[in-house]
């Protein structure tokens, strides 16, 4: 069941994502050759706390930390530990909080120092792949419309989606109905709703889109051991358009 948020929930959405957003900032500004992972996640949580939130996935499902960072091969849920950044690494960051009973969720996926053009242009894509996704929002498109442009656009320039991992609805619980998959066809799936409000994610792999789950329960990794960069944005579907809820204000 897709849960419509009213105006005032909106509202409040907009402020537990603007506190993600703004963390998120804080952090890729930290983004160096020799920072360790870990100081990310230890980071990340006092900034939560000091804005009166709590950090959403610390204990969610057994989940030990409160930042997910993930590391070149590494596609998604990546655990914190003493590794230390390189030079030449793009690293992924998830983050999100509830506030005021409300949930916010965004990602980023940054280059550490000099990057390779691959990495650049991986990354590049699919930040673009979120915003094509992110302009087919719109109340009267289908679910579908959202999942094409996102495929459309990583596969056009050579890259793929990965279909083990998708979007989700946000609101009052981290994870709500619809799924959102980063691949699809127009014109299928739910119409689109104001009130609606999504958390939108593509995770695009350099090569096979397949991944598999390391022995920590957690760490997703392509499967050919290339490549990934995830980015995130949640949003809210209105009479004018989308909204994004997680940019910087």
């Amino acid at each position: 069941m897709v849960i419509l948020k009213s105006p005032e929930e909106i509202e409040k959405l907009k402020a537990s994502n603007g506190i993600v957003a703004d963390i998120l900032s804080e952090l890729r500004e930290m983004i160096r050759p020799g920072i360790t992972t870990i100081e990310l996640d230890i980071y990340s949580e006092e900034l939560a706390l000091k804005r009166g939130a709590k950090p959403a996935f610390k204990g969610y499902m057994g989940y030990p930390f409160s930042l997910c960072v993930s590391v070149n091969n590494e596609v998604v849920h990546g655990m914190p530990s003493d590794r230390a950044l390189e030079e030449g690494d793009i690293v992924s960051l998830d983050f999100g909080v509830c506030y005021n009973e409300y949930y916010g969720d965004s990602a980023i996926t940054i280059p550490v120092g000099k990057s390779s053009d691959i990495a650049k242009r991986l990354i590049g894509t699919t930040r673009k792949a979120l915003y094509c996704g992110i302009e087919e929002a719109r109340a009267g498109n289908r679910l579908g419309d959202i999942s094409a442009a996102i495929q459309g656009q990583v596969e056009a320039a050579g890259f793929s989606v990965v279909r083990d991992f998708v979007g989700h609805g946000i609101g009052k619980s981290l994870h709500e109905d619809p799924q959102i998959p980063n691949f699809g066809v127009r014109g299928r799936g739910i119409k689109l709703k104001p009130g609606m409000v999504f958390a939108v994610e593509p995770m695009v792999n350099e090569g096979t889109y397949k991944i598999k789950v390391l022995n920590d329960g957690w760490t997703a990794v392509t499967f050919d051991g290339k490549l990934s960069a995830h980015f995130e944005h949640s949003l809210a579907i209105t009479e004018n358009g989308p909204v994004i809820l997680s940019e910087v204000a």
